[in-house]
């Protein structure tokens, strides 16, 4: 008989993960405050099935967000890409968006400590920057930014790249599940909590345009924002997943494209 699979994520027991050291940036400081202001409302939300595990890289792998959110958000910015939430090979291991083991290591230079979180699928083993599979999404954005701009810091000054929701989901059987698949009463609940969240980081960092990366990001950055349109501007990029067609015919092309249409290249190479 199988057990139940009603989720709860709960605070990490380790009081110094949630201890934030004084940071060179107060900006820095202020958003990684904001993401334990959604950490502790996402804690009281219940997930029933399809859910069998929650991971939360932004408790885990704090020491490796928190590197990447004070070493690159320093200063204001003006360009958001927002991601919908975490994959299984890429920010749940390194706490990065996006975060392809040898991109976040070797090119952002993020290091750090990784733990193992509260329940863990055996399908999907949390190895931080030993994890040896490569997160095909993350390989190719951060692939893409990586000829383009040359340093990190290049991408950095007007950019932050980021995700919805923090939370990565699991079927019983180690199945990815993205939000769009949780039951609907418990997918409003989480994601009216992220747009909440995503509206007062977007104000913190004085954000202008917002790129979400999918569709899925997209609509529910246009939906979390209206409010604050003009002011903030809401496109979209293909994702660059290996499960879309479009994607693997050339994701660089089409998305050096659609930076050329939004008139971004400019802030993406070197002056």
């Amino acid at each position: 008989m199988s057990q139940p699979l009603a989720s709860r994520v709960g605070l990490p027991e380790e009081p110094d993960l949630l201890k934030l050291p004084s940071s060179p940036s107060s900006l820095a400081q202020d958003f990684l405050e904001e993401e334990l202001r959604l950490n502790a409302e996402l804690d009281k939300l219940q997930f029933s099935e399809p859910v069998g595990f929650i991971y939360n890289p932004l408790k885990y792998a704090l020491e490796l967000h928190r590197n990447y959110v004070t070493r690159y958000c320093q200063g204001p910015k003006k360009v958001l890409f927002l991601g919908m939430n975490p994959g299984p090979f890429g920010m749940a291991q390194t706490g990065v968006p996006f975060g392809e083991v040898s991109v976040v290591r070797d090119w952002l230079g993020i290091v750090g400590t990784v733990l193992a979180p509260p329940q863990e699928h055996p399908k999907r083993p949390i190895l931080g920057l030993e994890c040896p599979q490569s997160e095909v999404s993350g390989a190719r954005f951060w692939g893409f930014f990586r000829a383009l701009c040359g340093q990190p810091e290049t991408f950095f000054r007007h950019c932050f790249v980021h995700n919805l929701c923090p939370l990565l989901f699991l079927a019983p059987t180690g199945r990815n599940l993205t939000p769009a698949e949780l039951p609907a009463k418990q997918r409003e609940q989480l994601l009216g909590i992220c747009d909440a969240a995503l509206r007062r980081q977007v104000q913190l960092l004085g954000i202008r345009l917002v790129i979400g990366v999918g569709r899925l990001a997209e609509q529910r950055a246009r939906r979390a924002l209206a409010d604050m349109v003009p002011e903030v501007q809401v496109e979209g990029l293909l994702h660059p997943s290996p499960r879309s067609p479009q994607a693997n015919r050339g994701w660089e092309a089409v998305a050096r494209e659609r930076l050329k249409e939004l008139g971004l290249m400019p802030l993406l190479t070197v002056e």
